[in-house]
């Protein structure tokens, strides 16, 4: 099966698929509807040959459907009709849940999406927990996100975030007892030291994640395979 991967974002949407080694990619912004994105995929992607389409989508998910508008992006996402718009079966998840599970390496791995915001998922023995952990309060009235998002980095500067960084992700990783935790997301490049049991992701990983939305082994949270 040859497979087309979206991965959207608030500044720009990145597309890979089955048989291309190079991704490409175009802005996005609050002006980028669903139309007009699939319009522009389908532009950038003249002449590629795929029978199904992943997306990871800048909010919540549920049964494979945004649940809510995307924070940075235009309206009209929620009820879109990407199965229809793309002529192909449609994936849909959370894009820290996309990149989570294109970092997974068996047992039970926390990732954390350091980016606008903060993304979060769990995987547990192949199975894809997406969580929304960022607007949890974390200390002094704010919330984890207000810490280890870009709100978070421009506020304390980069020495103190790391900081912060680190005590997040042991803390939830002792909460969730995770075997490891997965850093992620356009900030954790800004990232030296690293606490015990985490380890760097790699944007690239949601490509990967893509791919494994439609590999067998791996399941949602309620053991399904994927909802279309």
């Amino acid at each position: 099966m040859k497979i087309l991967i979206l991965d959207v974002g608030g500044t720009h949407v990145k597309i890979l698929a089955t048989g291309h080694q190079e991704k490409i990619e175009f802005p996005s912004g609050p002006k980028m509807t669903p139309v007009k994105m699939v319009a522009k995929v389908k532009e950038a992607t003249a002449g590629w040959k795929y029978d199904a389409v992943s997306i990871g989508y800048p909010g919540a998910v549920v049964h494979g459907r945004p649940l809510v508008e995307p924070l940075h992006l235009g309206s009209g996402w929620v009820g879109f009709d990407f199965k229809k718009a793309f002529d192909r079966p449609v994936k849909i998840v959370n894009d820290a849940a996309m990149q989570a599970l294109g970092s997974y390496e068996g047992g039970r791995m926390l990732f954390l999406g350091l980016g606008t915001g903060l993304g979060s998922a769990m995987i547990v023995d192949n199975v894809l927990e997406p969580m929304e952990l960022a607007h949890l309060p974390y200390k002094k009235g704010r919330t984890y996100e207000d810490y280890v998002g870009n709100v978070g980095l421009k506020r304390q500067g980069k020495k103190k975030w790391r900081h912060q960084v680190n005590k997040v992700a042991q803390q939830l990783k002792t909460a969730l007892q995770a075997d490891y935790v997965v850093l992620g997301g356009g900030n954790a490049r800004l990232l030296k030291k690293l606490s015990s049991g985490t380890r760097l992701g790699n944007n690239s990983n949601a490509f990967r994640g893509g791919y494994r939305l439609w590999d067998k082994l791996y399941v949602d949270s309620a053991h399904q395979r994927f909802v279309h």
